[in-house]
């Protein structure tokens, strides 16, 4: 008897052990995006680096060469020539070991096109000089030791690259001092820079990239219910006119503190100082739990007038615990930024560029018409829904992505509240951390009484634009089955 119960146990764990192997190879299918850009494996966070260089755009980022797991952190790389097909090259700029046994991780930063060669770093006449601007983490033992700004240069579009030899270029010897933006304004280079505990964002200049002067600061606003990460600021123009405002956008909490989120702050910007606008609350950037970290790219083509930002897609409240093996995280779809003004007060708002390869579904819906309940059956979980939704007559709608039996991802909209919400409490997979499952919810205001909703769905990330993109939400989900349905109802 004893024999039959070993042999039944060992039988278990055989069947069990098939059972994660076969979740792990549809991890590494199911859950890797069509038209997202992630590595083909290993961890990945924060975007770095961002910059077009003849013909090409470059996405540096966080990563993790060693595994699916924070740690060893250096800068990987991804080119395109469109933002929406991505080439992921070899590690750009790697950790480094000191002597003392500690080593040098490379955290956030930015890269910048350097044609004047006002770092002396390049040959004469060379304009094509790429100087990456990133934190130097010092860590020992185990522990995060220090952080100062640092540099490196390349002269081959940022395949290979030289640390500069006195290194850092700015130190103010504190453990908590990181992600410097950079990017050239009325010719000299200008820094922010946050120290993250103090919740203060820092203003440098510099004539060469490599000796900084502090010019202003500001912090202590908006949120700062977390620590200030990943500052940025830039020239955003004001839709319907020839005119514009500066954004800075900073990494911090979530209208639900327990997780990170992005705020930003509208204002001006004489070259040295920026002065926020006064503004009532917090102005997020996105209402999902899963962006974080955007910046803007440098040196974009002169015809585009718009800047365009990506964000990592992830929320360090689970991040580690995400259920794909092989590979963690993904990033956004590069976004083009603009304002709109109303009574006096200026908005965000968020276009995305994609490819029109994308399934896409376009319908338009009324309580009048036969089309006010709809069920559409999807081959795939990588496509777009574009939805023009008349609300006269109606107290909202209900629409289902991902929708396998009791399987689905929610959105939800009440014409009393204009709120909108996506319920992933049941979106699939949802076990691994009880921070993830979670309904989030954003303010949408009928424009005629018509709500357009560009809904992009790509395996394993959601992300809704509102009305053109005045309003944003982006999820990540793990459904467990391929294909399903996509369910539209009006509430009467």
């Amino acid at each position: 008897m004893q024999n039959i119960f070993i042999i039944l146990i060992i039988a278990i764990i055989s069947y069990s052990c098939t059972t994660i192997s076969a979740d792990s190879k549809r991890d590494l299918t199911t859950y890797h995006p069509d038209y997202h850009y992630t590595s083909e494996k290993n961890w990945v966070n924060d975007p770095n680096g961002m910059v077009h260089l003849d013909g090409e755009y470059h996405l540096f980022y966080q990563y993790n060469p060693f595994g699916e797991k924070w740690g060893h952190m250096s800068w990987g790389h991804a080119v395109s020539a469109d933002l929406k097909t991505w080439k992921e090259l070899p590690v750009a700029i790697p950790e480094t070991k000191n002597s003392d046994g500690s080593v040098n991780m490379v955290f956030s930063g930015s890269a910048v096109i350097d044609t004047l060669n006002t770092s002396g770093l390049f040959e004469e006449g060379f304009k094509s000089g790429m100087v990456a601007i990133y934190t130097a983490h010092i860590e020992k033992d185990g522990k995060g030791i220090g952080q100062a700004q640092s540099l490196a240069y390349s002269s081959d579009k940022g395949r290979t690259w030289k640390f500069y030899d006195k290194n850092p270029i700015l130190d103010l010897k504190m453990t908590d001092f990181r992600d410097p933006s950079v990017f050239w304004h009325e010719g000299k280079w200008k820094m922010i820079v946050v120290k993250s505990l103090e919740y203060t964002a820092q203003i440098y200049e510099s004539a060469d990239l490599k000796n900084w002067e502090l010019v202003s600061e500001f912090g202590k606003i908006g949120d700062y219910a977390k620590i200030w990460e990943c500052p940025s600021l830039f020239k955003v123009p004001i839709e319907n006119s020839d005119k514009f405002k500066w954004i800075s956008m900073i990494s911090s909490a979530h209208e639900d503190t327990d997780y990170v989120g992005m705020q930003y702050f509208v204002g001006e910007f004489d070259g040295k100082k920026f002065t926020p606008d006064a503004q009532t609350g917090v102005l997020r950037i996105d209402y999902g739990k899963d962006f974080y970290a955007a910046v803007p790219f440098n040196n974009l083509p002169e015809k585009e007038k718009n800047p365009i930002i990506m964000a990592w897609v992830n929320n360090w409240a689970y991040a580690v615990d995400l259920t794909a093996e092989g590979r963690r995280a993904m990033f956004s779809m590069p976004r083009k930024i603009s304002l709109i003004e109303k009574n006096g007060k200026y908005k965000m708002v968020q276009k995305p560029i994609f490819s029109d390869n994308i399934q896409t579904e376009v319908l338009n819906f009324s309580m009048n018409n036969s089309a006010n309940r709809k069920t559409i059956e999807m081959k795939s979980n990588s496509y777009r829904l574009n939805f023009t939704i008349d609300l006269t007559d109606s107290k909202g709608f209900s629409i289902d992505l991902l929708k396998n039996g009791d399987e689905k991802s929610t959105i939800n909209y009440d014409s009393i509240t204009k709120k909108l919400s996506f319920d992933r409490t049941k979106s699939g997979v949802v076990n691994f951390n009880e921070k993830f499952p979670s309904v989030e919810r954003m303010t949408v205001e009928p424009e005629n009484n018509i709500i357009k909703l560009d809904i992009f769905v790509d395996k394993s990330i959601v992300e809704i634009f509102a009305n053109e993109g005045q309003a944003v939400l982006t999820n990540l989900v793990f459904p467990k089955n391929i294909g399903g349905s996509v369910n539209f109802n009006f509430v009467k």
